[in-house]
C-alpha cells in the first residue's frame, strides 16, 4: 500500500502563532507543509510573501510546499526559493513560458509542480507533465480556504492517475479543496499522493488527532 503524504495548509492556521502551529502539525506526523501565496490578481484574496516563509522555515523541517496562487511566477518564484522552499507550483493557466520556468526551478535544486483549477481539463497539461514533479487538482476554486469540495472533480483524479501509470511518469498527484475524512478517502482511492488539507485540521479540537486519522488511511 502506497504511503499518502499529508499536508496542512497554513492559510487556515492562526498567524498571531504560526510558530507554535507549524510545531504543532510536524510533531503530529505532518509530512509536508502547504504555504498558498495568493496576489490579489490571479485569485481575489492577498496572502503572504517570502518573509513569512523565511520565518516560519527556522521552526521546521518539514518540506516546504508553495503554491504561487499569482500571475506572474516567473517573476517571483526565485524569492520563495530563496525563503526556503522545498517546491514551488505555479498555475497552469498563467501566460509565461511553463517549459522554461520548470527548467529554471529544477536547476535551483527544488522540485517543480503545476496546479490546475476545476475549469481546466487534464488535457491541457500533457505536454509538461512529463517535465513536473508534482500536479496540484484544486477541488474548490482557488482563493480562500474553507471552502467545500467539488466531487465532479474525482474524475480528474482518476484520468491523471491512469495517464501517469500508462506512461511511467514520475509524478505525485496533489489534491487542495475541502479535504477531511471523508473527501480524503474519495480522493486516494482515485489516485491521490498528496492531501492538502486546511481548516478540517487547524480548526479542530484536537488538531493533532485529525492529521493523524487522515494519515491513517
Amino acid at each position: 500500500m502506497k504511503k499518502i503524504l499529508i499536508a496542512p495548509s497554513i492559510l487556515s492556521a492562526d498567524f498571531a502563532n504560526l510558530a507554535k502551529d507549524v510545531s504543532m502539525v510536524e510533531s503530529a506526523g505532518a509530512d509536508w507543509l502547504h504555504v498558498d501565496v495568493m496576489d490579489g490578481h490571479f485569485v481575489p484574496n492577498i496572502t503572504i510573501g517570502p518573509v513569512v516563509v523565511k520565518s516560519i522555515k527556522k521552526y521546521s523541517k518539514l518540506f516546504f510546499d508553495v503554491h504561487l496562487m499569482i500571475t506572474n511566477p516567473e517573476k517571483y518564484w526565485e524569492s520563495f526559493y530563496k525563503a526556503g522552499a522545498d517546491l514551488i507550483v505555479f498555475h497552469n493557466e498563467v501566460s509565461c513560458d511553463k517549459k522554461q520556468l520548470i527548467q529554471e526551478i529544477k536547476k535551483a535544486g527544488i522540485k517543480a509542480g503545476v496546479s490546475i483549477k476545476p475549469k481546466t481539463p487534464v488535457s491541457d497539461i500533457l505536454e509538461i507533465l512529463p517535465l513536473v514533479d508534482v500536479v496540484l487538482i484544486m477541488t474548490v476554486e482557488p482563493g480562500f480556504g474553507g471552502q467545500s469540495f467539488m466531487g465532479d472533480m474525482v474524475p480528474k483524479i482518476s484520468s491523471l492517475r491512469k495517464i501517469i501509470d500508462d506512461n511511467k511518469y514520475n509524478c505525485l498527484i496533489e489534491i487542495d479543496g475541502g479535504i477531511n475524512d471523508k473527501t480524503a478517502k474519495v480522493c486516494i482511492d482515485a489516485g491521490a499522493d498528496v492531501l492538502v488539507s486546511g481548516s478540517y485540521i487547524f480548526a479542530a479540537q484536537n488538531p493533532q488527532q485529525v492529521l493523524k486519522g487522515l494519515k491513517s488511511l
